[in-house]
């Protein structure tokens, strides 16, 4: 006669209810680092918007007193440029069976939402900040035109990080031969722990007055950020610094979803992927249209365009 017979967490586990967590834990999602630094324009009422440039100063001279009632003043002029921002279409559908929609035990859109907000950020950051599979309409991006002004410094150049940033010769400096004041900064995750381990002479910390208080990262007063969207390409640079007031972006069409029923869904070859109608199935379209521009207008310490970009560089 067994004595050791008893009804094990595994025999009931038939009956014993789940415990469904009603609230789905998802990470932060991160907003456009590129959208908290730069400034904003006017949404945009064409897919086109122009601004004028000033491009070259006038020039004034002293007048010529010899003699007196003959002396003659010197003319000059004033140039602008035309700069252009180019609205281009960010855009994703989220095909799903409506049977699986049915039986998800969610609001599945709100849950998708605002990782696809995420994500639009993540693109445009990508593109505005290394190239990223950026339109042709838009301009070359802020890492590329920084080191051909001239403004990109590799790390370890100097005795420290601190020197690479700070110095004379460091980032911070080159924007500033060419005229601009840096207004905050754009890094890496992995700068964090180069930052945080920045000592004075006697060995105190920089970044931090002990492990215990969280780490003030801000550059010469300037706010500095991290993002975490998965737009850095750590491989190209370790932080951009600049004057993002000379960064501005402007939106053609605010972010919009559209709930498709009736629609399929075709590859680049015209090869029809999904049927939705046919295929009992729903897609969430989601747009955004919008453009970026660094006007670079000419400034009285650096008058040569090729030689001045509002950022620098810090790089491998």
């Amino acid at each position: 006669m067994p004595y050791t017979n008893y009804i094990s967490r595994t025999d009931a586990a038939a009956l014993i209810p789940e415990d469904a967590q009603k609230e789905i834990i998802q990470g932060m999602t991160e907003e456009s680092v590129v959208m908290k630094l730069a400034r904003r324009l006017a949404n945009m009422p064409r897919k086109q918007h122009r601004m004028p440039v000033l491009s070259l100063f006038p020039t004034a001279y002293f007048v010529d007193t010899a003699p007196e009632d003959k002396a003659l003043k010197q003319t000059t002029e004033v140039n602008w440029e035309n700069k252009y921002i180019n609205a281009e279409e960010i855009a994703v559908i989220v095909p799903i069976p409506e049977a699986v929609l049915d039986d998800v035990d969610y609001d599945i859109w709100s849950e998708i939402k605002p990782l696809i907000a995420e994500e639009f950020g993540r693109v445009f950051d990508a593109a505005v900040l290394f190239g990223d599979g950026a339109p042709a309409t838009w301009p070359t991006d802020v890492l590329a035109s920084a080191v051909a002004a001239g403004n990109s410094v590799v790390l370890g150049v100097g005795a420290d990080i601190y020197e690479d940033i700070f110095d004379v010769g460091g980032v911070i400096a080159a924007v500033e031969a060419d005229g601009f004041m840096h207004t905050g900064a754009a890094a890496a995750m992995g700068m964090r722990a180069q930052l945080r381990g920045l000592r004075d002479a006697d060995g105190g910390l920089l970044f931090s007055r002990s492990v215990q208080d969280a780490g003030s990262y801000m550059l010469d007063g300037e706010p500095m950020y991290f993002p975490r969207n998965g737009c850095w390409d750590v491989a190209q640079a370790h932080m951009l610094v600049g004057d993002w007031s000379q960064l501005v972006y402007s939106i053609r069409q605010e972010m919009t979803y559209k709930l498709l029923t009736e629609a399929i869904i075709q590859d680049a070859a015209g090869n029809i992927v999904y049927n939705l109608p046919q295929q009992d199935m729903v897609a969430l379209r989601c747009v955004m249209r919008l453009g970026w521009q660094v006007p670079n207008p000419i400034n009285r310490l650096q008058t040569v365009e090729a030689n001045r970009y509002p950022f620098g560089a810090l790089i491998p």
